[in-house]
């Protein structure tokens, strides 16, 4: 086996189509196909099962694969352990996060502290951050939603920030200063765009309270900000994305609205000191800044 057969499972494990690894490692397919080949045929088994016109991982891909990526953090370990030797460490933080906010305020005051860092931001959504953190193409990852069972990856929670309703300052319903969301049921919803995870998440909520939303609107949040004071709609939304906009928002009180925020990083894997340090003030910057995040 070579590290490069290797670098070219991974990729093809990922994607799970042969023609988009192949163009993403800018090789011939019928290469490809070979290198994978002469890889089952020395391990004596299939990698691959088709599925359709993709693939997936058969029960063995599923453990090389698991090996692989070891293998590529244990050298990306030596790597980094090489460069602290030396006096030229790489200050630069590679960072994917589901939604802009997880950043927003936090990043200001860690560029002030740290104007020598380089920092690569990304937006994507959760399965796909999980995906690059394996594959090493960023170093911490921030989501919303359920824990990840992954035992590749490590996770701590940032915060379980609260999620109110927003309402026009017009709506009938905004003197009150809680609410039970059934009592909103019959109204037009307006949600986030290109946020599946936390669409999903907002959808749940309402269907615990005994309804599915009309989704009148999908935009993102300053179109929401401009649409809600318009009396189009009402939306469920984080409390602290809530105090930035300026809108008026409504306690509820019939379910629990918590939507747990976490940071992420590939387990046993040895961070450069500047990305270690910018996770640990991340963390620290979400402590210190609990009470934006509930309702009081």
């Amino acid at each position: 086996m070579e590290l490069l057969q290797l670098k070219y499972f991974q990729t093809v494990a990922y994607t799970e189509h042969i023609s988009k690894a192949a163009e993403q490692l800018n090789i011939a397919q019928p290469s490809l196909s070979l290198t994978i080949k002469r890889l089952e045929d020395e391990l004596g088994t299939s990698l691959f099962l088709r599925k359709g016109r993709n693939i997936e991982l058969s029960p063995s891909g599923k453990i090389l694969l698991k090996h692989v990526n070891k293998i590529f953090t244990e050298l990306e370990n030596a790597k980094t352990e090489i460069q602290a030797q030396g006096y030229e460490q790489d200050r630069t933080i590679r960072i994917s996060i589901s939604n802009p906010r997880f950043l927003s305020g936090l990043i200001s005051e860690y560029i002030t502290r740290h104007p020598d860092t380089k920092i690569h931001q990304e937006v994507g959504e959760r399965t796909e951050i999980m995906t690059r953190l394996k594959k090493r193409e960023i170093d911490l990852g921030i989501a919303g939603g359920p824990p990840t069972a992954d035992e590749e990856i490590e996770s701590c929670v940032l915060v379980d920030e609260d999620i109110v309703l927003v309402l026009p300052s017009s709506h009938k319903l905004a003197g009150k200063s809680e609410i039970s969301l059934s009592e909103v049921a019959a109204e037009p919803f307006i949600s986030l765009a290109n946020n599946e995870e936390y669409r999903g998440f907002t959808t749940s909520l309402c269907e615990r309270a005994g309804f599915t939303p009309s989704n009148n609107f999908e935009v993102d949040s300053h179109l929401l900000a401009e649409i809600i004071k318009l009396d189009q709609g009402v939306a469920l939304l984080p409390i602290s994305a809530c105090r930035t906009l300026g809108l008026h928002y409504v306690k509820i009180t019939d379910i629990d609205p918590a939507y747990t925020v976490r940071l992420s990083w590939v387990k046993d894997r040895l961070l450069s000191p500047t990305v270690t340090g910018f996770r640990d003030f991340i963390i620290s910057y979400f402590k210190e800044n609990h009470g934006m995040y509930k309702v009081y």
